[in-house]
């Protein structure tokens, strides 16, 4: 059958309209979908997250944060002291045992701070304080502790949130101005690393002195 030039310019019409019919519907689709994303943020609903971006971000933090100048324990390299990257963030070591704060600096050093052999415990006038495990082991590091009490107790300056005091040397003053998501991705990436079983000790108290 012959077509006409009638017939040609109709059918090109119409397939032109119906592609724009098509790319109206996928545009109007596009919007709708942002709509709902927008929404459901603005509405409190869980927005997905890039896990794997979330924990890198958290690398970073922890890197830039100067953890493990204190958590992960130091050793004698071949060029001087370094991080035992074999038990990254596990805190100071039990086989380390101290069992009583250092002599008391005198002169122009009295009220200084002292530091172990491993970075990993002071000595100053808050007696001895040793750094946490913040690996993921359940019995000795932070594995049972939930993001919403890691996030108080950055923000308190208190363990769990609720605890005693956190002791100098731990700069959480300065970590607490973090932003929440933050220090969501550092609790991501601490949740992310090797668990280490390493039971850390309790703090010694200050030695009381007489007048």
């Amino acid at each position: 059958m012959q077509r006409t030039a009638k017939n040609i310019t109709w059918n090109a019409t119409r397939v032109t309209w119906l592609g724009g019919l098509a790319f109206l519907f996928v545009l109007l689709g596009t919007i709708g979908s942002g709509c709902n994303a927008r929404n459901a943020s603005a509405s409190g609903a869980p927005v997905e997250i890039d896990r794997a971006a979330q924990i890198k971000r958290g690398a970073y933090l922890v890197t830039i944060g100067g953890c493990n100048d204190c958590h992960t324990p130091w050793k004698m390299g071949a060029n001087g002291p370094e991080p035992d990257e074999s038990r990254l963030l596990s805190g100071h070591p039990e086989t380390y045992k101290i069992t009583a704060a250092a002599a008391a600096p005198n002169g122009e050093w009295a009220g200084a701070a002292l530091m172990g052999r491993t970075n990993t415990a002071f000595s100053g006038p808050w007696g001895v304080s040793f750094t946490a495990n913040l690996t993921p082991d359940r019995n000795t590091g932070i594995g049972i502790w939930t993001e919403e009490m890691f996030i108080q107790t950055i923000r308190t300056g208190r363990h769990w949130g609720v605890s005693r005091p956190i002791l100098p040397p731990m700069p959480w003053f300065n970590y607490r101005h973090m932003t929440d998501e933050d220090l969501k991705a550092v609790y991501a990436y601490l949740r992310s690393i090797p668990p280490v079983t390493n039971h850390v000790p309790d703090p010694i108290p200050p030695v009381e002195t007489t007048h």
